[in-house]
């Protein structure tokens, strides 16, 4: 019994090291991406988006990268780009594009993985686009899609806006909207960080290595290495689907992986699959229906598992593939250093950001955005994470104190 609440109470205090590792990071992601919400306009970008040309995908990856890192916001964007108009490749390349090249997402990698593993997303980001925009050019299902668009006819969520962006940067109008849209962005993206970086925490304490070896075939000596790789890249994505995690919150548990000896092709292949979540499945199956739902999360598993497979064979020749292995118990150690220093400034910011917003809806009669989310089982799920954590912690004070 003395050793299950051991256990116990250093798994939730690594996934509170986890948090504390990375809340400075966070803070800024969201900074930064509510800056460009409020900035950069949007209705001037929609209008190209309707073929499945160069053009339309590379404004749809660069509208992508400039939004929130948010799953679930990312299909809520696609579908009312959809709706206005926008060709169903360039919708698969702003979800990929949001929840793998946002600036959030990048600093939480290099933080928890180091600068081969950010610059391996960049490059894979960009893979994962071309890839999955060719195979729907190749495989459209033109009567499934038409049947999808029509049934998004009646949906908005405002996307058109437009105004003069030199004139709002200026105006503290403008900065309040920014104090807005970070509030808004943490409050669709906190459930996905709290599930993500318990289950991390838990499973970086309690999963025996051993697991992760039979699992991901690490010590298979006697099969040859690109088989071994071939089946990290295909597994990878059912492991990510298996955790029910968002794409903030499956990094720390990247880096259990890393730590346990996974390939980098299983690695990037287990980072690339956060739209692959059932929940994320469902939602996309009651924007288009389950056909185009399906349809959409094959398209994202080929594509992922051969983008995993050309970044292991670019990074092979070039001889650079992440040999680093970061401990997860020292990432995870609370003391006095840049983080702490950080994460004093940064919550300095996020207050002042909490401010603004609340100036902002003292001044607009509005609703923050009706965003999808899990459901009634998410929300049973973050209720007995929360629970967990509360006495996990509680369990850690106790073994330190007696």
């Amino acid at each position: 019994m003395e050793t299950f609440v051991e256990s116990f109470g250093e798994s939730a205090k690594t996934a509170l090291g986890f948090f504390w590792k990375s809340g400075w990071a966070f803070i800024l992601g969201y900074f930064v991406s509510g800056m460009i919400q409020a900035f950069v306009p949007k209705k001037e970008l929609t209008k190209y988006m309707g073929d499945a040309d160069f053009k339309s995908i590379s404004l749809s990856t660069f509208f992508g990268a400039a939004s929130s890192s948010c799953s679930f916001a990312a299909l809520a964007a696609a579908r009312s780009l959809v709706k206005k108009g926008a060709h169903f490749v360039a919708a698969v390349a702003f979800m990929f594009a949001s929840t793998n090249l946002v600036i959030e997402l990048g600093i939480l990698i290099l933080i928890f993985l180091g600068w081969q593993f950010l610059a391996a997303e960049l490059i894979g980001g960009l893979v994962l686009i071309t890839i999955s925009s060719l195979l729907i050019k190749w495989t459209y299902p033109e009567s499934w899609l038409q049947a999808a668009r029509e049934k998004v006819e009646q949906e908005d969520d405002g996307l058109t806006e437009d105004f003069d962006w030199k004139e709002r940067i200026k105006s503290k109008e403008g900065w309040q909207l920014v104090g807005h849209k970070f509030v808004n962005d943490w409050k669709m993206a906190w459930e996905d960080i709290l599930i993500g970086f318990t289950v991390a925490g838990f499973v970086a304490v309690l999963v025996p290595e051993s697991f992760w070896t039979t699992l991901f075939l690490a010590d298979a000596q006697h099969l040859p290495g690109w088989l071994v790789t071939l089946e990290n890249a295909i597994v990878a994505p059912f492991v990510a689907a298996f955790t029910f995690i968002g794409s903030m919150g499956n990094i720390p548990l990247a880096t259990v992986l890393n730590q346990n000896g996974v390939l980098f092709a299983g690695i990037m292949g287990f980072i690339y699959s956060d739209l692959m979540v059932p929940p994320l499945v469902h939602i996309n199956a009651k924007y288009y229906g389950w056909r185009v739902a399906l349809y959409i999360a094959g398209v994202m598993f080929v594509s992922i598992v051969l983008t995993a497979l050309i970044l292991n064979g670019i990074f092979s020749f070039l001889d650079i593939i992440p040999e680093s292995r970061r401990v997860v118990s020292e990432i995870t150690q609370f003391k006095i250093d840049y983080t702490f220093w950080m994460n004093l400034v940064f919550v300095w910011i996020a207050g002042t950001l909490i401010w603004l917003h609340k100036k902002y809806m003292q001044t607009h009669e509005m609703k923050m955005m009706d965003m999808e989310s899990g459901g009634k089982i998410k929300n049973i799920a973050v209720a007995i994470f929360i629970i967990i954590n509360v006495l996990g912690l509680s369990a850690f004070v106790y073994t330190q104190l007696f």
